[in-house]
C-alpha cells in the first residue's frame, strides 16, 4: 500500500512574515503580564487609601500585609477576585449585546475582496444597539440618580468585573485558537487563516491569532463575525459605562460632579459613538483585513480599552478637579485642534481615493506607482507620511490633562488636613506626598497611545516596502517625517 499522504493545510490569506510583538517571548509577556498590569492598576490606584497606595511610596518600610490593607486586597486572597454572580451578569452583558443586534433593524453590507475571491457579509447596528442601551440607563438614572443599581454594581464589583472580562478575554482566544485548525483549503464559508497568526508557534500563533475572520453560529441569535462584533461592541460600550458608573461615583461621595469628570466622559463618549456610527469604515481597517483574531484582539476589545482607556474616570471619581471655564476651554482647544488634524487628513485621503479629480484635491502632488496606486505627496500627507496619527494623538491628551498633576492620599474623618476635599462619610482626600505620582495611572493612556501609533506606523511601513518596492523608499524620500513634522 502506499503511505497515506496528509492532508494539505490551508494557506495563510497573505504572504508570511516575520515575528512581531517580540516572538514568542515577548507575546508570552503580553499575554500573562497586562493582565497582571491591569490588576495593578485596580489597587495601587485606590479609593481605600490613595492613589498610589501610600505605602507604594515608601519602599524600604513596606508591609505586605499594610499595603493588602491599603490596596483593599480580598479578605479570601485571590478567590475574592472573582465572582460567580459578577461573572453571571457580565456574561448576561455580553448576551444582551448579542441580542440587540439580532433583534434591531440592521444593514447588510458585504466586507473587501478576500484571497478567495469571495466576500464576507457583516451584519451593522452597533450604533442603535448603544443608544438603546444608554437610552435605558438615561432612564434609569433619572429615576433613582447616582443609586442606579447598574452604577452602583460597576462601582462596588469593579475588580470581579474586571475578572470576568479577563477570563472571557482568554476564554475566546483559546475558541478561537483551537477551532482554526478545523479550517480547510477551498471552504465554502471561506474561512482563512492569518499570516501574521500562523507561525507554529503555540503562544505566538495564540496571541496573534490563527484564523482571519473566525464566525459561530448562536442558537436563535444567529452568525456572528467574532473580530468585528468584540471590536465595537461589549468594550467600547463598556468604557462609556464605566465612565458613567464613576460619575456616579463620585456624586454619592462628594454630593456633587466636577466639570473635569463630566468633560472626559462627555468627549469619550463622543469619540466612542463616532466610532459606533461609522462601523462600516471598520472594513478597511488593518485589524480586519490583515490580522488574525486571537488573544491580541480579544484582550485589546474586551479588557484594555474599557479598563484602562477609563482610569482618567476613576482617579476623578475619588479625587474631584475643578477646571473653571478656562481651563475647560484649554483642553477644548486641544482636542478639537487633534480632531481637526484627524478628520480633515482622513477626508483628503478619502476624497483623493475616490475622486482624485476632485477640486478639493486636484491640486494635490503624487507619486503614480507600479502597482498603479497613487501616493500623496502634498496636502495633509505630505506633511507626515501618518498625519492622522498626530490627530489621533493630541486628541488623547484632553482625556488626561483635567486630572491636572495627579494624587492624592484619602485621610480618616476629623483629620482637618490643609486643603482637603472632605467626602460625605467624612473622610478627607488631600493631595500630600502622593501629588505627581498618580500621574503614573492617568497619564499612561497618552504614552501608551504613542507607543501603540509608532507601531503601527512600522507595521504600515513593512507593508507598503513588500507592496511598492522601490516606489516606496522614493515617496520616503519626499514625505520624511512619519508622524510629527520635524520631530519623527
Amino acid at each position: 500500500m502506499p503511505p497515506k499522504s496528509k492532508s494539505k493545510q490551508p494557506e495563510p490569506a497573505h504572504g508570511p512574515h516575520g515575528y512581531e510583538f517580540g516572538g514568542p517571548l515577548g507575546t508570552a509577556g503580553i499575554t500573562f503580564g497586562l493582565p497582571v498590569l491591569c490588576y495593578i492598576f485596580a489597587f495601587a490606584c485606590n479609593d481605600v487609601s490613595g492613589c498610589p497606595a501610600p505605602s507604594l511610596l515608601s519602599p524600604k518600610t513596606l508591609s505586605i500585609d499594610q499595603l493588602k490593607a491599603e490596596v483593599g486586597w480580598p479578605e479570601n486572597g485571590i478567590w475574592g477576585l472573582a465572582s460567580w454572580e459578577v461573572t453571571g451578569w457580565t456574561v448576561a452583558y455580553y448576551l444582551f449585546s448579542a441580542l440587540l443586534y439580532r433583534l434591531l433593524p440592521a444593514t447588510e453590507v458585504e466586507g473587501t475582496v478576500l484571497s478567495t475571491g469571495g466576500r464576507l457579509k457583516y451584519r451593522f447596528n452597533a450604533f442603535s444597539s448603544a443608544i438603546f442601551t444608554l437610552v435605558i440607563c438615561l432612564a434609569g438614572t433619572i429615576a433613582q440618580g447616582a443609586e442606579f443599581p447598574l452604577w452602583t454594581f460597576i462601582a462596588d464589583n469593579y475588580v470581579q468585573i474586571l475578572t470576568a472580562n479577563i477570563l472571557i478575554a482568554y476564554a475566546i482566544a483559546a475558541f478561537v485558537y483551537v477551532r482554526s485548525f478545523s479550517v480547510k483549503p477551498g471552504n465554502p464559508q471561506h474561512r482563512l487563516l492569518a499570516a501574521g497568526g500562523c507561525s507554529g508557534n503555540i503562544i505566538y500563533d495564540f496571541y496573534m491569532g490563527r484564523e482571519l475572520n473566525p464566525r459561530v453560529t448562536i442558537p436563535f441569535i444567529g452568525e456572528i463575525d467574532l473580530k468585528e462584533w468584540l471590536e465595537l461592541r461589549p468594550g467600547m460600550l463598556g468604557w462609556i459605562l464605566l465612565n458613567c458608573a464613576f460619575v456616579a461615583k463620585q456624586y454619592r461621595n462628594f454630593g456633587f460632579v466636577s466639570d473635569s469628570i463630566v468633560f472626559i466622559t462627555i468627549v469619550q463618549a463622543i469619540y466612542v459613538l463616532d466610532g459606533i456610527f461609522m462601523e462600516p469604515a471598520i472594513l478597511t481597517t488593518i485589524d480586519i483585513i490583515n490580522d488574525g483574531f486571537g488573544f491580541m484582539l480579544s484582550f485589546g476589545d474586551l479588557v484594555w480599552v474599557p479598563f484602562i482607556y477609563s482610569q482618567q474616570t476613576r482617579y476623578l471619581s475619588t479625587h474631584p478637579v475643578t477646571l473653571g471655564w478656562l481651563g475647560i476651554a484649554g483642553v477644548s482647544v486641544v482636542l478639537i485642534a487633534g480632531f481637526a488634524i484627524f478628520r480633515l487628513s482622513n477626508l483628503q485621503k478619502n476624497i483623493f481615493r475616490t475622486n482624485p479629480n476632485d477640486p478639493r484635491v486636484a491640486h494635490i502632488k503624487y507619486i503614480e506607482t507600479k502597482t498603479g496606486s497613487r501616493l500623496m505627496t502634498s496636502g495633509w500627507w505630505g506633511i507626515a507620511r501618518h498625519i492622522n496619527y498626530l490627530g489621533d494623538w493630541l486628541q488623547s491628551w484632553p482625556y488626561s490633562l483635567p486630572t491636572g498633576f495627579a494624587g492624592y492620599v484619602i485621610l480618616s474623618a476629623g483629620t482637618r488636613a490643609e486643603g482637603a476635599i472632605k467626602m460625605l462619610d467624612g473622610r478627607e482626600v488631600v493631595q500630600g506626598p502622593a501629588k505627581y505620582w498618580g500621574m503614573i495611572f492617568t497619564y499612561f493612556y497618552v504614552v501608551y497611545f504613542a507607543v501603540l501609533l509608532i507601531h503601527r506606523d512600522s507595521r504600515d511601513d513593512e507593508k507598503c516596502a513588500k507592496k511598492y518596492g522601490k516606489d516606496w523608499e522614493k515617496y520616503k524620500s519626499i514625505v520624511k517625517y512619519k508622524i510629527v513634522p520635524g520631530i519623527y
